[in-house]
């Protein structure tokens, strides 16, 4: 009976069998329709069941940032670096996922950053799960540093219990001599982006590319990682002297402060620039104007006020009258102005007044109407032309500066005293088709690609042959009728005064890599050549007596112990009659082989007669001169008065550059000879004690003859009541011109 019962419990029957067959082939068909579906899954919704996965597991990313290129002087001065800053980063989920971590990290922040805890535990509460919240902003390495060791193992203050809070690293632009250069170095947008000057114009090479640290933890905090680094920007080392651009500065400050509120409300004048330039090279050695603004601080307001008001194109919104110079910024203004208004207000007080402003030149374009007479052939430099106060072209009168007439003038004599009337004799010698085709030669109507943002195109502000009259050429041969801007003019003048060589300007002599290896050397670039040496050299020896003559109307731009060359120049503004001038002065040192050029121009100078303030524009060189020629190393060469000896002593005890020494053999000059020179240079500066002046022939000028006002020492037409500038014989306002008729052009001011 056993044997048999084992036997009936091993045997597997066939039922048996068969249900196992089937449940088999059951289970299979599950597997192989599971596998069906997913295939199908993984190809209409693969990538959205990939996110959703990828979502739940935590990734670490960052950006790592790169530091922009320094800006330098050409004596390795600092004018502009970045300085690497953190932001204090909270991590809320990470913070409160353990109850131990809470208070201490709160207690750190607070401690240390000086944050209010309630803000904190209020954005806590409301934003449990955020992983990105900024504490804190821009804070520097000294401010984070006591933190940074709490939250690092290994240190002695580290603290396991502070927890969720992370450094954001970034860089800030800083500019430690503030104001200084802010027209040539331009600044930043928050970004990190340059506008304005070199940092727009040189944005791609001051900029590096950011680096990346990225991977991802899973929950266990293994991370894969990969970084690549951030690559620094190239740095810029420029032309510019800081030295020579803070004499520069200084004084234009100066002229600002005394000028100021004089008869109006506002600025010293409307702009006022200055440029110094290597005269064989094109290099920028210094170039500014006023009124500045802070680099740091940009959108400084208080910078705006006795600006002139611009509107939305960025014209100056005129005054009430024809006379005014324009609608003056005032704190009542400035809190009246919309965003918008405010926005366009600082973009005139950014642009570079010096390349982005354009202007009739004035007297300082003779030189160039007279070196194209000589090269073009049509004078030959002895030409003799009898000025008799005006000359009739193309039915008009048009005036010279001195109203009353220079008698006999040579081509030397017309430069020196700025006769219109003998330049009008030479244009007419020169024809409309030489005279357009020499001012393009001189770049006037081109850019000069001056490697700054903003300069101005003066395309199509200048003549063609077709389009020019005869009083066109007339008014342009003393630099009225056409437009030009700073940086245009002098770098033509230091082509007539170099041999004839065109350099094309620039800011930047060398590029040199974030690790100090240098990149690229610029070299100056001669673009053509616009007159020959003999043309050149007379061009110096006509603005030599300019400055030098006893008839010069440049005599106050001379710096004590140094002869140099120059051109003074008034010009009209538009609409004519207006009374509204632009004054400048166009010179070069020292006088026997010029190698630096310097250029000044007054924007509508706040005075009572604009007509006759050309001496703003001279005494402007004459002080920066006076300081920059002994910093760069030129001896004097002219024997000082007692006034000038006393002058420089004073300037000693206030300089920022050097001191300059005063030579002991000056000091005990002859007595009488001192004497006579005091004289010669105070009477270069005093309407009130003018040198005698005399025409070609020797004579007295008529104006001369007359009675002198007392209170401004300037001489009185007894039949006009007309006063007259004792320095030059212009008579106030005696030389405007209408409007011509044909639009073509108007006469200029012109000393």
């Amino acid at each position: 009976m056993s044997r048999k019962k084992k036997r009936n419990d091993q045997k597997f029957t066939v039922g048996m069998k068969k249900k196992l067959v089937v449940l088999f082939a059951l289970v299979l068909l599950a597997f192989v329709g599971l596998g069906v579906r997913l295939i199908f899954i993984t190809k209409d919704n693969g990538e959205e069941y990939e996110k959703q996965v990828l979502s739940q597991l935590q990734y670490d990313s960052t950006t790592i940032p790169f530091r922009r290129g320094e800006i330098l002087d050409a004596n390795g001065t600092i004018l502009a670096y970045s300085e690497k800053v953190y932001n204090v980063i909270l991590d809320a989920k990470l913070l409160l996922g353990k109850e131990d971590y809470l208070e201490p990290t709160i207690r750190a922040l607070v401690t240390n950053f000086g944050l209010d805890a309630s803000e904190i535990r209020t954005y806590l509460s409301e934003h449990p799960t955020s992983q990105y919240y900024i504490l804190a902003k821009k804070l520097s390495f000294d401010e984070i540093s006591a933190f940074q060791e709490m939250i690092t193992p290994g240190t002695d203050t580290y603290d396991e219990n502070v927890q969720g809070i992370w450094f954001e690293a970034n860089y800030i632009r800083k500019y430690p001599n503030g104001s200084l250069a802010s027209d040539v170095i331009g600044f930043t947008t928050g970004d990190n982006v340059g506008v304005y000057g070199l940092e727009e114009y040189y944005n791609s090479t001051l900029s590096g590319t950011a680096g990346r640290e990225y991977g991802y933890l899973d929950e266990d905090s293994n991370l894969e990682r990969t970084t690549i680094p951030a690559t620094d920007g190239d740095n810029i080392v420029t032309t510019i002297d800081g030295n020579l651009q803070n004499i520069v500065e200084k004084y234009l400050y100066q002229f600002n402060e005394t000028y100021a509120n004089n008869v109006r409300t506002g600025n010293g004048a409307n702009n006022v620039g200055c440029i110094i330039m290597d005269v064989d090279s094109g290099d920028i050695l210094a170039m500014a104007s006023y009124p500045n603004f802070d680099l740091n601080n940009p959108r400084d307001t208080s910078k705006l006020i006795g600006m002139p008001a611009v509107d939305e194109k960025g014209n100056k919104l005129s005054g009430e009258s024809v006379y005014d110079s324009g609608v003056y910024i005032t704190e009542e203004m400035l809190a009246e102005f919309t965003d918008e208004e405010l926005y366009q207000n600082y973009n005139a007080l950014w642009k570079n007044f010096c390349i982005s402003d354009t202007y009739e030149p004035g007297s300082v374009a003779k030189p160039f109407t007279v070196a194209t007479g000589l090269e073009a052939g049509a004078i030959t430099g002895n030409e003799v032309y009898n000025c008799t106060g005006s000359l009739n072209v193309g039915g008009w009168d048009i005036k010279c500066h001195n109203t009353y007439g220079d008698g006999e003038v040579s081509v030397e004599r017309a430069i020196e005293i700025s006769c219109n009337v003998a330049l009008m004799h030479i244009g007419q010698a020169i024809g409309v088709n030489t005279f357009t085709k020499f001012q393009k030669d001189f770049g006037f109507g081109l850019k000069t690609n001056i490697d700054l943002a903003g300069e101005a195109r003066t395309e199509g502000l200048t003549y063609s042959a077709s389009d020019m009259g005869a009083t066109d050429l007339a008014v342009n041969t003393f630099g009225q009728g056409f437009n030009v801007d700073m940086i245009e003019m002098i770098t033509g003048f230091c082509s007539l005064i170099n041999g004839g060589y065109y350099y094309e300007p620039h800011v930047v002599k060398k590029i040199v890599s974030s690790s100090g290896s240098t990149i690229k050397n610029i070299e100056p670039r001669v673009l053509r050549q616009t007159v020959s040496p003999s043309t050149s050299e007379k061009i110096i020896q006509y603005c030599e007596a300019v400055v030098m003559g006893d008839e010069g109307t440049g005599k106050t731009a001379r710096p004590a112990g140094y002869r140099i060359i120059g051109k003074t120049g008034t010009a009209q503004t538009l609409p004519r009659g207006n009374h509204q001038y632009i004054v400048s002065f166009m010179g070069a040192a020292p006088a026997d082989d010029p190698e630096i050029a310097i250029y000044v121009v007054v924007d509508r100078p706040n005075v009572a007669d604009q007509s006759t303030s050309t001496r703003l524009a001279t005494t402007l060189v004459r002080q920066i001169l006076t300081e920059a020629l002994p910093y760069l190393n030129y001896p004097m060469t002219e024997e000082l008065s007692k006034s000038e000896q006393a002058e420089l002593e004073e300037l000693r005890e206030q300089l920022v550059t050097t001191a300059i020494e005063v030579q002991s053999d000056q000091a005990s000059e002859d007595a009488s000879d001192s004497e006579k020179n005091e004289d010669n240079n105070e009477s270069s500066e005093n309407a009130s004690n003018v040198s005698e002046s005399t025409d070609n022939s020797g004579n007295t000028s008529i104006w001369e003859t007359f009675d002198r006002d007392a209170e401004t020492g300037y001489y009185v037409d007894p039949e006009t009541g007309a006063l007259i500038d004792p320095d030059t014989g212009t008579v106030s306002y005696g030389d405007e011109l209408p409007d011509f008729s044909a639009g073509s052009a108007s006469s200029e001011k012109s000393d």
